[in-house]
């Protein structure tokens, strides 16, 4: 207990940390993946095989690679970014597939009949997709994406690999003052089970007061 409350304040910043990253990510991942999803469902074949690309591509890489790239490998092309808007570069690239997706199967969820009635209304491509198709769509995949959300509260962790000092970095650094990384271990996971749990309480509410009623 005196290795936690001697270092408080380090884990305070690391929660804050991991907070920040999370709703940075998560924005930024969220925009990204209902934009791709968008191309994917569109008419415009370049657009279609460029969201398709991006998402296997991207997908189908270990995240921490992505980290390793981005942080060493940009600055050998000339672009060089901070430790922390890396991070949620990375991390809202690689989240962002997977909303994709899953907006993509909230978009073949909605029923057809929708589509062609607001064409019918005289609405354009984007603007049946924006007004009328998302709207439903993302209503459909609350819990899908608050299982995301949760995940990227977990992937933040990877961020220390480029030396961010989120919660897992702060483990370390603690354990390494202290020697004692069973406290410093424990300290963190009950920190993320703090932060997880609360987002799962209310990823169900949400889910419960948006739902599409059948």
């Amino acid at each position: 207990m005196e290795v936690v409350l001697d270092n408080l304040g380090r884990y305070g910043s690391g929660v804050a940390t991991t907070v920040s990253l999370t709703l940075a990510g998560w924005a930024g991942a969220l925009v990204l993946g209902v934009v791709v999803a968008a191309f994917r469902v569109g008419p415009v074949a370049p657009l279609r095989a460029a969201g398709a690309v991006y998402v296997q591509l991207v997908r189908n890489c270990p995240l921490a690679v992505l980290f390793v790239f981005f942080y060493f490998g940009l600055p050998d092309a000339g672009l060089t970014l901070p430790t922390f808007p890396t991070a949620v570069v990375v991390l809202s690239l690689y989240t962002g597939t997977y909303v994709a997706e899953t907006v993509r199967a909230g978009i073949s969820a909605v029923s057809a009949g929708q589509a062609e009635a607001a064409r019918a209304l005289g609405l354009g491509f984007t603007q049946v997709l924006g007004l009328v198709v998302v709207p439903q769509a993302l209503r459909t995949v609350v819990a899908p994406l608050g299982s995301l959300f949760i995940a990227l509260i977990r992937n933040t962790s990877i961020a220390f690999t480029i030396g961010v000092v989120e919660l897992t970095g702060t483990m370390f650094q603690v354990g390494n003052r202290t020697a004692d990384y069973t406290t410093a271990f424990l300290t963190a996971a009950t920190a993320y089970f703090l932060l997880t749990l609360p987002s799962g309480v209310a990823v169900d509410a949400l889910e419960r007061r948006v739902a599409v009623k059948r």
